[in-house]
């Protein structure tokens, strides 16, 4: 089985999250609009989290890897780098904030090979998130 990536495991989180609202939105909107009457920033952060999705969307959007040349062993570079970078986090625990940093670079360079095969997916699980999102937000 192959590793998991940033990208698959975007999807799969999408994929969860989408059908917790499509299953839910209806049973949980009243409620929704009652919080929100005694706390009013829950319209606020669902308005956030529709903003913050719009652009992982439009970033998503934008990631052209098809004409990158050798893309396949920048990710085999980048896998065996993942591999030392976490053998070497027990060894030096001081430098735990910097290996992070590298980790999460990583972790997006190395997952971009199977981007395409995913991205459309992932922009339409975020397009009906987006939509079920507008249906919780209460009424301005």
């Amino acid at each position: 089985m192959p590793a998991q990536n940033l990208y698959q495991d975007l999807k799969t989180a999408l994929e969860e999250l989408k059908k917790f609202l499509d299953t839910n939105t209806a049973t949980i909107k009243p409620a929704i609009q009652q919080i929100a009457a005694l706390v009013p920033e829950v319209t606020e952060v669902i308005t956030k989290l529709i903003s913050l999705l719009e652009q992982l969307k439009n970033e998503i959007q934008n990631l052209n890897v098809s004409a990158i040349q050798h893309l396949d062993k920048v990710a085999q570079f980048t896998g065996n780098v993942k591999t030392v970078l976490q053998t070497s986090r027990s060894l030096l625990p001081a430098q735990a904030g910097a290996i992070d940093q590298v980790l999460n670079v990583v972790d997006v360079v190395g997952g971009l090979p199977s981007l395409d095969a995913v991205k459309a997916d992932i922009i339409g699980l975020i397009t009906s998130i987006i939509g079920n999102l507008n249906t919780l937000k209460p009424a301005a």
